[in-house]
């Protein structure tokens, strides 16, 4: 076998941790405890793996391609790759190759079909699903997942899902579910809300039972995983889940203002803080900053900031390359009050206020889940009457979501 030196891309992440100390992890992710039950729901079976470059072990020492490919007792048959292909480093539609180190077919879900094939599964009996997802409705690897669970389910295979944590936690659930007119989309498949507050795991469970898949599914759940905990409590690796999610923080920023990407603002890609920058070349960063923080949101400050996106190598042309935006950056000074989609309602609405219609929201309403929401904000709706509408309509998910959570609330104790 080989390590996981085959994943470049890992190296800056797994560095960064390194260096932080060697402490033993905290947590088992489910591919941790998969191999250490011997590999138990894979015996005697043809295993498909569905995954990319965030599928470490816990001591982010193997990749579970090293760790499944060549083990006696199953065969693994196929690889199949997400948005941002198997390496995590694509950001246009990918392909399907085979791996140079294998010779295993990789089948590319964000290319020809998103959805596995009957002649993808033709030599699979399982599939073994394991790729780290940040939270929020949009980031696409929770579509990917349940595209899987209903392919399986119409060939008659097995879907097993190695579960990891929720890195921005798995207390809070906010936002809007997502309007019954925009589900089906890949950026949005079931009426779950913007942020879920759920593991992969968690919520393969809910599209299994409450979206009535129906498929076989076993979760392997994490050991050690508290839904308060914060990720670096974890004592797992971070590795960047997609070319411009790099960080925590951004992660934390994402469910909310990330919606921001669907509007005719740069969102700091081509940068080296995406979803942390924010800006246009015709943005007043410090009158919106001095508006967002006169309403003292908790958890968060504004900073005026300059910032000039770069064309990236292997990257497409992201907005306003070459050109100076100002706009602002986001602080978190406290991630558990925090709330990145109270603070999108305000940053639209300010931007509005303060810049007329050369703000264009476009897609972020859809994004957010609700496609009224520009209107009510320009008709003058509050944010905080607009979020009250939301944890109204929540009743139904969060009956069926408390159904689906495999591990206790709480936070662990500080050393």
């Amino acid at each position: 076998m080989s390590r996981c030196s085959r994943w470049p891309v890992l190296f800056l992440a797994l560095a960064l941790v390194t260096a932080a100390g060697a402490a033993e992890p905290h947590v088992r992710t489910g591919l941790d405890v998969l191999v250490r039950d011997g590999f138990k729901p894979l015996q005697g079976r043809r295993v498909g793996i569905v995954t990319n470059q965030t599928a470490v072990d816990a001591a982010g020492r193997w990749h579970i391609i090293d760790l499944l490919h060549g083990r006696p007792g199953f065969t693994v048959t196929a690889l199949f790759s997400p948005e941002h292909g198997l390496r995590g480093t694509a950001d246009a539609q990918v392909d399907s190759s085979r791996d140079g180190k294998t010779g295993l077919p990789i089948h590319s879900l964000y290319g020809g079909t998103r959805k596995p094939t009957p002649e993808m599964l033709r030599e699979v009996d399982i599939l073994v699903f394991d790729i780290q997802d940040i939270g929020a409705r949009f980031y696409t690897y929770i579509t990917t997942l349940a595209y899987c669970m209903e392919a399986a389910q119409a060939c008659g295979k097995a879907v097993v899902v190695l579960d990891r944590p929720n890195p921005i936690g798995g207390m809070v659930v906010e936002g809007p579910v997502l309007a019954q007119a925009l589900c089906g989309r890949f950026t949005g498949y079931f009426p779950i809300p913007t942020r879920h507050g759920m593991t992969v795991g968690e919520l393969a469970r809910l599209f299994n039972g409450h979206f009535r898949i129906g498929c076989r599914l076993e979760v392997v759940p994490m050991e050690g995983w508290m839904r308060g905990m914060d990720f670096e409590a974890t004592g797992l690796p971070w590795v960047n889940p997609s070319p411009n999610m790099r960080s925590l923080s951004a992660a934390f920023c994402y469910p909310g203002l990330g919606a921001l990407e669907s509007t005719n603002l740069s969102v700091g890609r081509g940068t080296a803080r995406p979803f942390e920058l924010y800006g246009a070349p015709w943005m007043d960063g410090a009158k919106v900053c001095a508006a967002l923080n006169a309403r003292g949101l908790a958890g968060v400050e504004f900073r005026p900031a300059v910032f000039t996106p770069e064309r990236v190598p292997g990257l497409p042309r992201y907005p306003y390359t070459g050109e100076a935006c100002g706009g602002f950056e986001v602080v978190i000074r406290d991630r558990r009050s925090f709330r990145p989609l109270t603070a999108v309602l305000h940053v639209l609405q300010i931007l509005r206020e303060v810049h007329g219609d050369a703000f264009q929201a476009k897609g972020a309403p859809a994004m957010i889940g609700q496609p009224d929401l520009a209107d009510r904000l320009r008709r003058g709706e509050t944010p905080e009457a607009i979020q009250a509408g939301w944890a109204e309509g929540r009743a139904e998910f969060d009956a069926a979501r408390a159904a689906c959570l495999l591990y206790p609330e709480g936070t662990p104790p500080r050393d």
